[in-house]
């Protein structure tokens, strides 16, 4: 049963004209039809009322009539509210062009009537009289003066009551129905003139139970009920009562089970109480009152009654007479002829008088015609006389011979099945072969939407030419692609669901999300309720097919090449796995891992992967350079193996180191002396003798054993040093380290002092060394050689390697800014790209859609000029 919303929703389909393609709109009339039955049964609206058979037949004849769905099942064409109509008043209520089943009509009873003409001894014009016409749908008989003549509303009041008012149900009268309702209760309905049965009657009446032991008000359309109490009534046996719920109809049989006697009273036997009169097998065996013969009846009630045979008796054949007899004597045979009639109903019996039966087939030889009258033939009596002709004539189909063997004129019904494609190009025709038309296809076909809330009923073979229903209510398949839960719901549609209008965004293997429209799989129609309309065929490619998996990746990535050096990239499209070459050197590691490749790039092999790509690579060059790698620990020397990788050997070249001193040179292995630490190769350089270095303050030599770094208290030397004036005539005897102390104070360093004037001039001169001194400093200025003063150097003298190695280094730096901003310039420029990409996309998207709209609201337009409403 549908609720009030749907039943709205179907009745507000338009209905389209096959005729001119006017579009005609109904408005929902169900509410009018149907108000006064609410009324009467207290009820608000259809979507509370317990709706019985007959009103939903109403609801469904309202909703095909609104949707446009209501068609005539002689032609299959629409029933336009203007065509005139006749519809069935027994069974199926189904409504028909007033033209069709009027040339239905004729022709079913013309051929009725041609057929018992041809049947029956009867006359053609009694024969027509009594013919008989049949409704294409449910078969209800009707005689020939029921033939529509006329176009009347549903409830026969109005003739022709066509009207053009959009609030007047087509065909109706639109007045109250007022026909007698069902079980001639004496009411009548209530509703506006409708289509399809009365509804059961809703007035209020007191009705008893079928037991009839309670009362209770009810509505006269349903006053027979049950008060589901036992029903107690006496049963036929007038012992028991019925322990059955309160039901309708005659109380059943008396099931009660004991022990009975039988009509003659021999024996006893358990039985249920419906099944207490009943016979055994035994014969009566009581005397007659003639004393001389015994009752041959069976089990019985009452007297056996008296003997059948005393008084006045006959012979077998019926001829003498016997008067007197006693009834234990038999009766004398004549000795005439039987004379009796045989079973041929033509010959009589040429026997003797005699006693039982005569013989039951008459073997009289007589001459016979066939059933045909082509042959004859003397046979016996009792034989019937066949030929082997076959019968050529047709049989009333007029399609097929009657081949029947020797026919007599009376060939029987064609047994043939019909098999005619009918009118509705979907079933074949069931019934026997007959001549005219074919009865129409008599089933229905339930058009509903996905849900089935919605539906309303064609004949067969108009279901292509209908609208699919209207629903409200939200579709319940679930969508089977990736956004199923974020997808908006839609409402419940006719056969399969609309694609997914939301973006793919599916990820590819390569880290990309696919940019296209939804193309995951959609869920299947239901073919319940799918059919194939007619619906104009969409120009539209869409980009991808439902079901089908992402197309390959069309992002734009940089790729290097297949050295993968740095700044060599390309702008190429993601899923293209094509490799490319640039022109820049391999500079790979060689195998022996100190040197680089020097070939052009190239893809290296590898001997794990046997890809295509692989087997095409090249291996780098061969090292044949020598070995250039520091050995471990330190060493001066180089390795003598040509490049190789890992650890070099060791170092076997000796080296020399002197003492620390100086004074002796030392032998080592180069591997032995770079493996000893620092302070075990300070001992191993030690002489051990007494150290041979100058101290740094004074003309002597250090006091202590070799040792390395400076010498320890060089400014406390104890050694004895001549001190002189300055004109060398006095002299004295100091300590070194009081000589440097002197040194110190007048400011002078000792160590600027030569050896030869180390303790010079220390001593005052007196009176006696003046005239000395004076000599002495001309001498002294005399011998002084003259310095020259330099100009200092405003140039550092540099070496060429490293003036090379810092050039080389301005360029790397020079060349690793332009790397970075070259890389700043390109991300800037896609990601400019990107965003320029993107809003193409979206406000292309929103153009089309309201491109899309303009176009919808135009052609709107121009069908509401083209076709104003009525």
């Amino acid at each position: 049963m549908t609720s009030s919303a749907n039943y709205q929703q179907i009745l507000s389909d338009s209905d389209t004209d096959s005729d001119n393609g006017r579009t005609e709109s109904f408005p929902d009339l169900s509410s009018s039809i149907l108000k006064p039955y609410l009324e009467s049964t207290n009820q608000s609206s259809l979507a509370t009322s317990q709706s019985p058979s007959e009103l939903s037949k109403i609801k469904s004849f309202l909703a095909s009539s609104s949707s446009g769905a209501l068609s005539c099942l002689i032609c299959l064409e629409r029933i336009k509210p203007s065509d005139p109509t006749w519809h069935c008043s027994t069974l199926c209520y189904s409504i028909f062009h007033l033209i069709c089943i009027q040339s239905w009509a004729r022709q079913s009873s013309d051929l009725s009537a041609s057929l018992a003409a041809s049947r029956l001894p009867i006359t053609a014009e009694k024969a027509a009289e009594s013919s008989t016409w049949n409704c294409p749908k449910c078969r209800s008989q009707y005689s020939k003066s029921q033939i529509p003549k006329k176009y009347l509303c549903f409830c026969g009041k109005l003739e022709d009551p066509y009207s053009e008012d959009p609030w007047i149900l087509p065909h109706s009268c639109n007045e109250i129905c007022n026909r007698p309702l069902q079980n001639n209760c004496g009411h009548f309905c209530l509703l506006l003139c409708h289509p399809g049965p009365c509804p059961p009657c809703p007035k209020l009446v007191n009705s008893s139970c079928f037991c009839r032991k309670f009362q209770e008000v009810r509505r006269c359309g349903f006053k027979s009920f049950s008060c589901n109490k036992i029903c107690s009534k006496p049963l036929d046996c007038r012992t028991h009562k019925c322990l059955q719920i309160c039901h309708e109809g005659p109380c059943p049989p008396c099931k009660a089970r004991a022990v009975y006697m039988c009509r003659c009273g021999r024996v006893e036997e358990e039985r249920e109480c419906c099944e207490r009169d009943f016979r055994c097998e035994n014969a009566c065996g009581k005397a007659l009152d003639c004393g001389k013969h015994v009752c041959e009846r069976g089990c019985h009630v009452g007297q056996c009654g008296g003997c059948p045979l005393p008084g006045k008796r006959t012979c077998p054949c019926g001829k003498r007479v016997y008067e007197g007899m006693s009834c234990d004597v038999a009766v004398p045979l004549c000795g005439a002829t039987c004379d009796k009639m045989l079973s041929c109903r033509i010959h009589r019996c040429h026997d003797r008088c005699h006693r039982g039966p005569c013989i039951g087939t008459c073997r009289m030889v007589i001459a016979k015609l066939c059933r045909c009258r082509s042959l004859k033939k003397e046979v016996p009596c009792y034989q019937d006389l066949v030929c082997e002709r076959k019968c050529q004539r047709m049989r009333d189909c007029g399609r097929h011979a009657c081949k029947r063997r020797c026919c007599n004129g009376d060939c029987p019904p064609c047994s043939e099945i019909c098999g005619k494609r009918l009118l509705c190009k979907n079933h074949k025709c069931p019934s026997p072969c007959h001549r005219g038309a074919c009865a129409p296809c008599p089933l229905m076909v339930t058009i509903s939407c996905a849900c089935g809330e919605t539906q309303f009923e064609v004949p067969c073979g108009t279901e292509k030419d209908q609208k699919p229903p209207k629903c409200r209510k939200s579709c319940h398949v679930i969508p089977l692609c990736r956004h199923r839960s974020i997808c908006k719901p839609h409402k419940c549609h006719y056969g399969a669901c609309p694609p997914c209008r939301l973006l793919c965004e599916e990820e590819y293997p390569c880290g990309h999300s696919c940019k296209l429209s939804c193309h995951g799989p959609r869920p299947p129609p239901n073919p319940e309720f799918t059919l194939k309309t007619k619906k104009k065929k969409s120009n539209h490619q869409s980009e991808v097919t439902p079901g089908s998996p992402c197309p390959p990746c069309p992002e734009l990535i940089w790729r290097s090449c297949v050295g993968e050096h740095i700044g060599a990239e390309r702008m190429m499209v993601c899923s293209d796995r094509t490799q490319f070459s640039c022109d820049n050197l391999c500079g790979n590691p060689l195998p022996c891992g100190n040197h680089y490749c020097t070939k052009y790039c190239h893809a290296l092999k590898s001997q794990s992967s046997l890809s295509v790509e692989t087997r095409s690579a090249e291996s780098c060059e061969v090292c044949s350079l020598p070995c250039q790698k520091e050995r471990l620990p330190t060493c001066p020397h180089s390795c003598p193996l040509p490049c190789h990788p890992g650890v070099c050997p060791s170092c076997k070249v000796l080296v020399k180191r002197s003492c620390h001193c100086g004074s002796m040179v030392h032998v080592f292995e180069c591997i032995y002396f770079n493996t000893l630490s620092e302070k075990e190769q300070m001992a191993a350089r030690s002489c051990g003798g007494p150290c041979h270095r100058k101290l740094p303050y004074c003309t002597h030599l250090c006091p202590e054993i070799c040792h390395p770094g400076q010498c320890p208290l060089p400014e406390q030397c104890c050694k004895k040093v001549t001190v002189r004036c300055g004109c060398q005539t006095l002299k004295k005897e100091w300590q070194c380290l009081d000589v440097q102390a002197a040194y110190r104070n007048i400011g002078r360093d000792p160590k600027d002092i030569s050896k030869n004037q180390f303790g010079l001039g220390l001593l005052r001169c007196n009176c006696d060394c003046k005239s000395k001194v004076q000599v002495v400093d001309s001498v002294l200025q005399s011998r002084k050689p003259k310095v020259e003063e330099k100009e200092p150097a405003t140039e550092k003298h540099v070496g060429k390697r490293r003036k090379r190695r810092e050039c080389v280094r301005v360029v790397n730096q020079a060349s690793r800014l332009q790397r970075i901003f070259t890389a700043v310039k390109w991300l800037l420029l896609f990601v400019t790209l990107l965003v320029a990409v993107a809003a193409g996309l979206y406000y292309g998207y929103k153009g089309l859609l309201k491109l899309s709209d303009w176009m919808n609201e135009v052609e709107e337009q121009r069908q509401r000029k083209r076709f104003p409403r009525i």
